[in-house]
């Protein structure tokens, strides 16, 4: 059977999506995200050949998973996420828990990581039955060592309050702040062995892409 393209589910959605919002407020949201993209934030975050920041999280059962515990079973695949509310990183997930078997074969041990609070993770891991760990970063604080943090434009706020995407309620506070999406891939020697970060939400990278790169460590 043929996998679907993570991509393709994605053009998907838009395609199901996008005629349906007004063009006043599409054009709004085009407009705030290339002035995101514009302000190159992405070209600053952690890439490939850095060391990856040690943390202590909770999982979506608020037990506390440790970076160098975690490093020292296998490489680690992580991918940061806005959170349960996002459709984009829904679809993200969805199609890495498709392939979490492909990737653990290949000696990945997958982590999605939002600053959603542990009892939002958990709803989510229930709904859409994952089988990895989805950890909470209260504050970004991980996010922001990372340097993947930006804070969600005044103008676009009453646009996802519309559209019922709390995300003072997921984060429990009201900072607005949000990591880019971004997935990384870390050897055992903690190094950044593969990185994608963009600002462009709607982009995601592929599983197989995560896959293939997980054989050459």
């Amino acid at each position: 059977m043929t996998k679907s393209l993570l991509a393709d589910q994605i053009k998907d959605f838009q395609d199901g999506f996008i005629p349906n919002v007004p063009e006043e407020t599409m054009s709004l949201l085009m407009s705030e995200l290339q002035t995101l993209i514009a302000s190159g934030l992405a070209e600053k975050a952690l890439s490939k050949g850095d060391d990856f920041p040690a943390f202590t999280l909770p999982n979506a059962n608020n037990k506390a998973l440790i970076f160098n515990d975690l490093i020292n079973k296998g490489p680690l695949v992580i991918s940061f996420y806005r959170g349960a509310w996002c459709p984009y990183c829904n679809l993200e997930l969805n199609a890495l828990q498709q392939r979490q078997s492909d990737i653990t074969a290949a000696g990945g041990q997958l982590i999605a990581i939002s600053p959603q609070v542990p009892n939002k993770s958990s709803d989510q891991v229930s709904k859409s039955q994952l089988t990895f760990e989805v950890l909470s970063d209260a504050g970004n604080k991980l996010a922001k060592q990372c340097g993947l943090v930006f804070t969600l434009p005044e103008l676009l706020r009453p646009v996802y309050e519309a559209w019922q995407l709390d995300i003072p309620g997921h984060n429990a506070d009201n900072s607005f702040e949000l990591p880019m999406p971004a997935t990384y891939i870390i050897g055992t020697d903690g190094i950044v062995h593969h990185a994608f970060v963009d600002m462009d939400y709607t982009r995601r990278l592929e599983p197989d892409v995560i896959i293939e790169q997980l054989t050459l460590l």
